[in-house]
């Protein structure tokens, strides 16, 4: 255990004026972890939020839409704005319209932001041999050296977080910093449970049921675009090899990653929704990765898995304020 090498300012935002052994450690945890409650703002009586976007189809419309060349397919990406580097990897299960509402705060606050699909997800190829977080960390890697921007802040959910400390070991000199949101960041995985969920999410219910377990990920509150990004969510998954390659992803190994967490030496930031269903107890989760990785947690209070796109509005500031923390040095 180690104490903290990157502290990160922190402060209270709110209203106005997966592993059983993992968190069983974690109850054992000194206080060397900032924990941060970020309490979300009161809903209207939609119980949505209103954003400024158009509800699109998202993963059929994709105008930027670039492709990067790896071994065996292509990763599907885009880039906007101008400025340092971010680098932003969906979750399992979903495409880079996750960032949909924090990319344009991003840009607007001067980083130029890349949002990729991952292996076998959105309009990425599929196929893969490999779905590992060494594999992810990979592409991470290549589309950092593709900009040609220097060094990237590397965002990553769930299985992402994984994929960017295996990244940020692998080549700290293209990783200047993380965001972790509700990573999943080691170990193999409950077997029994995995074999439950191979069941689950076959064909030919497989996208179906995946659309319902998505749903429950965003526990307070739902976008006002998210009956259609679910939609659009589902109709990709049905393509051939989609759901095949979101079950292959969680089979995977995350040892690759967790072999490498107390190597990592970039400043790091873990955000947790209180409510992510995917985490028995997400803060002792959430402390337990900042201890092992030297970095800083803050907890999304009554956000799910996806606090940037349940509540950007909370959400955004943190991690742009984490970053700009960064580029003063």
């Amino acid at each position: 255990m180690k104490h903290n090498r990157h502290p990160v300012p922190t402060e209270t935002a709110g209203r106005p004026g997966r592993g059983q052994r993992a968190e069983d450690e974690a109850e054992d945890l000194p206080e060397l972890v900032q924990v941060v409650r970020i309490e979300a703002l009161s809903l209207d009586k939609t119980n949505t939020i209103s954003y400024n976007t158009n509800i699109i189809n998202l993963l059929e419309v994709a105008m930027n839409t670039k492709f990067l060349d790896q071994k065996n397919g292509k990763i599907a990406y885009e880039v906007s704005g101008e400025g340092p580097l971010v680098v932003c990897v969906p979750s399992l299960g979903d495409v880079r319209g996750e960032y949909r509402f924090l990319t344009p705060l991003l840009t607007r606050a001067g980083y130029r932001v890349a949002v990729m699909d991952v292996r076998g997800h959105g309009e990425t190829s599929t196929n893969w041999e490999d779905y590992s977080v060494a594999a992810i960390g990979e592409d991470i890697l290549a589309l950092i050296r593709e900009l040609k921007a220097g060094a990237a802040v590397v965002i990553g959910t769930s299985m992402g977080g994984g994929a960017a400390i295996w990244a940020a070991v692998e080549a700290p000199e293209l990783v200047s910093g993380m965001i972790l949101v509700n990573p999943f960041v080691d170990g193999d995985g409950d077997r029994l449970l995995i074999l439950a969920l191979s069941i689950l999410f076959a064909r030919p219910w497989g996208p179906a049921m995946w659309k319902k377990y998505y749903a429950s990920l965003y526990p307070t509150h739902k976008p006002a675009d998210f009956d259609a990004y679910l939609s659009s969510l589902q109709a990709n998954i049905k393509q051939p090899g989609r759901i095949e390659a979101v079950m292959a992803m969680l089979r995977a190994s995350k040892r690759a990653s967790g072999e490498r967490m107390d190597r990592v030496r970039q400043p790091a930031l873990v955000l947790m929704g209180s409510k992510d269903p995917d985490f028995k107890n997400p803060e002792k989760e959430g402390q337990r990765v900042a201890s092992a990785i030297g970095g800083s947690t803050m907890i999304i209070e009554n956000a799910g898995h996806y606090p940037h796109a349940e509540m950007p509005e909370i959400t955004a500031p943190l991690m742009i304020s984490f970053m700009n923390a960064l580029k003063k040095g």
